[in-house]
């Protein structure tokens, strides 16, 4: 081969090289600055009460213990958020999509769904990587959640209360 095929091949693998770093660079970077947000949600007063049905009460039936109606991060970056429950679903992650936004490395981009069924709410996990836990047990299907019980996510605690 010739001296300038030589020099031209070198040139051509030194920009290929440079390339494949100047890529790696750009998505690291695109990584660590376009990152989620933190984002604190304030309380919002005058949650609608459960209403007891008309008036008209039936002795032979109980009442069912009242829904809670905020839920607490009560452990991580965003401890003192309360977001007011409703008849919506809850979506928990580092997506700015979701209603609860978390800052934690741990948590995914839709990691978990807090969702209102039969008059229970359900915690469910969306595929995360590192899962969410419902006290010492990792979810895997749609479980209850009882008042109090705690929710963990990464480094974030959520408990629901009445």
């Amino acid at each position: 081969m010739s001296e300038l095929t030589l020099t031209l091949l070198r040139l051509g693998f030194l920009a290929l090289l440079w390339l494949l770093v100047l890529s790696v660079v750009a998505v690291m970077r695109r990584d660590l600055f376009n990152s989620p947000r933190m984002s604190r949600r304030p309380a919002t007063a005058g949650v609608p009460a459960m209403s007891g049905g008309g008036g008209r009460s039936q002795p032979q039936q109980q009442e069912s213990p009242p829904l809670p109606t905020t839920l607490v991060v009560t452990a991580g970056s965003l401890k003192g958020t309360t977001i007011p429950l409703g008849q919506a679903p809850i979506l928990i992650g580092r997506t700015p999509e979701s209603t609860l936004v978390l800052d934690d490395d741990y948590a995914s981009g839709r990691h978990a769904r807090l969702s209102l069924r039969h008059g229970v709410w359900m915690v469910e996990d969306l595929g995360s990587t590192n899962g969410t836990f419902l006290g010492r047990n990792r979810v895997q299907d749609p479980v209850p959640i009882a008042p109090g019980a705690q929710i963990r996510i990464g480094r974030t605690v959520l408990e629901l209360r009445r």
